[in-house]
């Protein structure tokens, strides 16, 4: 005959270890508004800031900038050594920024005075011969765009201005008697740019002694006329 093993009964729960151990509870997590919230200002504070640093000028700050009188170029574009603002400031621009052994770029906003630039007004930029293969001076929108006009007028050129002095109109209309004209019709705040191909010498120095050309303005379309004598206009 088999012996027959019986299991053990469970034992009885202890009433004072159930008493002692309170309940579990589900812990409680605070709004995640607020998470979402910084995340999203973190993306719109940064995306704000490669736009304003990318845009505008290229010379428009850094450890790179050089000034030639009232231009400015920043000698990392196209270099290994260019950050990530300059970088995104090409990028943005759609400037096919060749490297400083080949080129240079500078640019201004301002006349002779300091005075911004007004597409309503007119100047008379004027320069003369520079130690360089080729250059070129180009106007451009604040978007560092081609103003948009049917005018034509975009750039003069060394081609064009001849190898001595020379002298262009910039403004919104064609002067009336001919002659080189940048055009700044449609234009919101114009950004002039010269070009240097292979300038010679080209250090440091070099280029902040280049006679860049001038821009002085002559009239403006918003100033007012002077009254004539007896409060008659």
């Amino acid at each position: 005959m088999q012996d027959t093993l019986t299991p053990a009964p469970d034992p009885a729960p202890d009433p004072a270890a159930s008493a002692a151990t309170p309940p579990r509870r589900h812990q409680r997590r605070g709004p995640v508004w607020p998470w979402l919230l910084a995340v999203g200002f973190g993306l719109v504070a940064g995306a704000a800031s490669a736009v304003a640093v990318s845009g505008g000028a290229i010379a428009a700050g850094g450890a790179g900038r050089l000034d030639a009188g009232r231009w400015s170029t920043d000698l990392t574009v196209g270099a290994a050594a260019a950050g990530p603002w300059v970088r995104a400031r090409v990028a943005r621009v759609g400037l096919l920024a060749l490297p400083r052994s080949e080129t240079v770029y500078f640019d201004r906003t301002a006349d002779e005075a300091g005075q911004p630039l007004d597409p309503a007004c007119t100047y008379a930029v004027s320069g003369g011969p520079l130690q360089t293969r080729w250059w070129s001076v180009t106007v451009y929108g604040a978007d560092q765009m081609l103003v948009r006009n049917d005018d034509k007028a975009h750039s003069i050129d060394v081609t064009r201005a001849g190898g001595g002095p020379w002298q262009a109109t910039l403004g919104p209309t064609r002067p009336a008697g001919g002659g080189l004209w940048l055009s700044t019709a449609g234009a919101t705040a114009p950004i002039l740019m010269v070009r240097l191909y292979n300038p010679k010498p080209s250090d440091d120095a070099a280029l902040a002694r280049l006679a860049l050309p001038r821009v002085e303005r002559v009239a403006c379309a918003t100033e007012t006329a002077p009254a004539a004598p007896g409060g008659t206009p």
